[in-house]
């Protein structure tokens, strides 16, 4: 790699401290990185958690359906009757940085209370209504869970280019610089060095003439 820089004291000055913040950088994407990999790592063991529930919890509510289809007819009018879910809200968290998603679900009195008759209806229809309403948490859940882990995995993904642009690029690139020139002064410290040698040497020998 060639390194063009004049070599002077200020200009090594500036080079180290170029140095100094890039490995200072360095150490800090890497923290970075570190833990946002550890809270990708707790998501994805929660959204595994949540994904074995939620496949049970979809079985179990389509077989309710189907029994509650079976004992009173398709559901579809009763379904119509049961109130479009609003209650859905967004927040947010900062990791180090990074905007994670909140998803809460707001307590409704739509459904404190049932919203088709009970005449018409049986119990199937109730299970089939307290198991989907089930699956509505649960979904909500793993789809906030799955959102941050993807939010995270891009931040990571940036951290570690950032970082491996620090630690391959930049900080081989100052420490070259700074060797090329600290050998340059320390090369004309000699020459320096050498020069009021001879200059010292040839005063001594004047000296020694003249008298």
């Amino acid at each position: 790699m060639a390194v063009q820089a004049v070599p002077t004291k200020g200009n090594l000055m500036n080079t180290k401290k170029s140095l100094a913040l890039a490995k200072n950088g360095y150490e800090l994407l890497d923290r970075k990185r570190n833990i946002l990999i550890r809270e990708m790592m707790t998501l994805i063991d929660h959204a595994n958690a949540i994904q074995q529930q939620i496949d049970g919890a979809y079985e179990e509510a389509y077989i309710a359906l189907q029994t509650a289809n079976i004992t009173n007819g398709f559901c579809e009018d009763i379904s119509n009757a049961v109130p479009i879910e609003d209650g859905l809200h967004l927040d947010s968290r900062s990791v180090m940085g990074v905007e994670i998603p909140i998803l809460t679900m707001e307590e409704s009195d739509n459904y404190n209370y049932l919203h088709y008759g009970t005449r018409t209806t049986n119990s199937a229809v109730d299970k089939a209504f307290i198991l989907f309403t089930k699956v509505k948490n649960l979904t909500v859940e793993l789809a906030e869970i799955e959102n941050s882990v993807y939010r995270l995995a891009v931040s990571i993904k940036k951290t570690q280019k950032r970082a491996n642009a620090l630690k391959n690029i930049m900080i081989p690139r100052f420490e070259e610089t700074v060797k090329f020139i600290t050998d340059a002064l320390d090369e004309k410290d000699r020459e320096e060095f050498s020069r009021l040698k001879v200059i010292k040497r040839k005063k001594l020998r004047d000296s020694a003439q003249e008298e």
